[in-house]
């Protein structure tokens, strides 16, 4: 989704093949939601979260080729992490107005646009960024056991009893995926240099390629389209 970089192909294959992913992941909660097929759970929950987890961590590796390639620019990351957590706020607004009780309060536009930000003091220490990705994982593995008699501190992993969410995606433990990406982008693209070598299939993957470069704006609109889909086909009610 951040489109940091001069480009690897191979990161913009991979992240295309993450917003596949992630737009079947959707639909499948689409379908669970408007109570159409019952796939909320088993293989799919697992789907979501391991779509989830390919999806951020391709976020650090990002992360880590923009700062081989820019260095120490803050404002850069400032300025990024702010769209994309403003256009969380947008997605805020719209399931505000149609879905009023199950509207995304803290999904996965607001965490990365967030941990653009968090992750700043780590682009330069790979060791600390895998540490504290770990560290962050067990305290979001944690938190779901404190029960919070307030949303307000649902940006952190603690929520009220029997919470219901379509799109939450908390800082603990999703940024800790974050850093671990970080982490290994920092080794295999230290200095802006891929580090490995690998055969070149970027003639054969342009449009997963495609896809990774304009992940955000597929992200911004898959989801209007399958509801409207949905709608058009009477599957779907508000």
């Amino acid at each position: 989704m951040p489109d940091f970089s001069e480009r690897f192909w191979e990161i913009d294959s991979l992240r295309g093949i993450a917003i596949i992913l992630m737009v079947i992941s959707n639909f499948a909660t689409d379908l669970a939601y408007f109570n159409i097929a019952n796939l909320s759970s088993g293989f799919w929950w697992l789907f979501a979260r391991l779509t989830a987890a390919i999806f951020l961590f391709l976020v650090g590796v990002s992360l880590a080729i923009s700062y081989g390639k820019r260095g120490d620019d803050f404002k850069h990351y400032l300025k990024r992490g702010t769209k994309i957590f403003s256009w969380g706020l947008a997605v805020t607004a719209v399931t505000w107005l149609f879905l009023r009780e199950d509207l995304i309060l803290f999904g996965v536009l607001h965490l990365i646009g967030i941990s653009i930000i968090l992750s700043y003091p780590f682009l330069k220490r790979r060791y600390n960024s895998f540490i504290y990705g770990v560290s962050a994982i067990l305290v979001g593995l944690y938190l779901p056991n404190i029960i919070v008699a307030t949303k307000w501190l649902l940006p952190l992993g603690l929520a009220p009893a029997n919470y219901r969410y379509i799109d939450y995606f908390p800082i603990f433990p999703w940024v800790g995926v974050i850093l671990i990406g970080l982490f290994f982008g920092n080794i295999l693209y230290h200095g802006h240099k891929r580090k490995i070598s690998i055969p070149d299939y970027s003639n054969r993957t342009k449009l997963l390629q495609f896809l990774g470069r304009n992940s955000l704006l597929i992200y911004l609109v898959h989801q209007p389209i399958l509801i409207g889909i949905l709608t058009l086909l009477g599957l779907a009610y508000f």
